[in-house]
């Protein structure tokens, strides 16, 4: 929230103690033993209470990973040794919901392919098994990010006086772009 303010249900949490050092010198308490600093108590806090997220699992037998030569940094042991890593994964044929699977083959992603199969390249470390690591995160947060549903657009219509200020704009408008024409003779 822009204001400082937690937006959400909020739910009251005893503060630590030795929250401030005007508490721990023992200045400014309220009436309930609760201290001060600046005029806000912090004897208890606000939490948000948010929503957690249904975490989607990926099997490791619905990818494939495969070993191949990288480009990068590695010397003259780029040239001898597989440490990038290749993984596909096939949307249609994995097991998650299909509101996600539809999200994911909808995106407008190079790695997404016309078949249905995503395919991450993983080179930035020099270690097989750290590219590896990276692959399955790219991938668990592309699924992550086609999991979280889309808020639906609210179609809202101008107000009397936002119409009545874009007309004055237009005569305005109009009015110093006649003043620019040139004056008959």
């Amino acid at each position: 929230a822009a204001s400082g303010r937690a937006a959400g249900p909020c739910v009251d949490v005893p503060a630590p103690h030795g929250d401030t050092a005007r508490a721990a010198r023992g200045r400014g308490k309220r009436e309930g033993g609760e201290t001060m600093t600046g005029g806000r108590p912090i004897g208890r806090r606000r939490v948000v209470a948010t929503a957690v997220l249904q975490r989607i699992a990926i099997p490791a037998n619905e990818f494939e990973i495969s070993a191949v030569r990288a480009g990068g940094p590695g010397g003259q042991n780029v040239n001898k040794v597989s440490s990038a890593v290749h993984l596909r994964f096939d949307v249609r044929a994995s097991s998650l919901p299909a509101a996600v699977k539809q999200r994911l083959l909808a995106l407008g992603d190079a790695r997404v392919t016309r078949s249905g199969i995503i395919v991450i390249k993983a080179q930035r470390h020099r270690s097989l098994e750290l590219n590896r690591a990276e692959a399955i995160a790219r991938l668990e947060a592309l699924v992550a990010a086609a999991a979280r549903v889309p808020k639906k657009r609210r179609p809202t219509r101008p107000s009397k006086a936002a119409k009545a200020r874009r007309r004055e704009a237009k005569t305005r408008h109009s009015q110093r772009k006649a003043l620019r024409a040139k004056v008959p003779v």
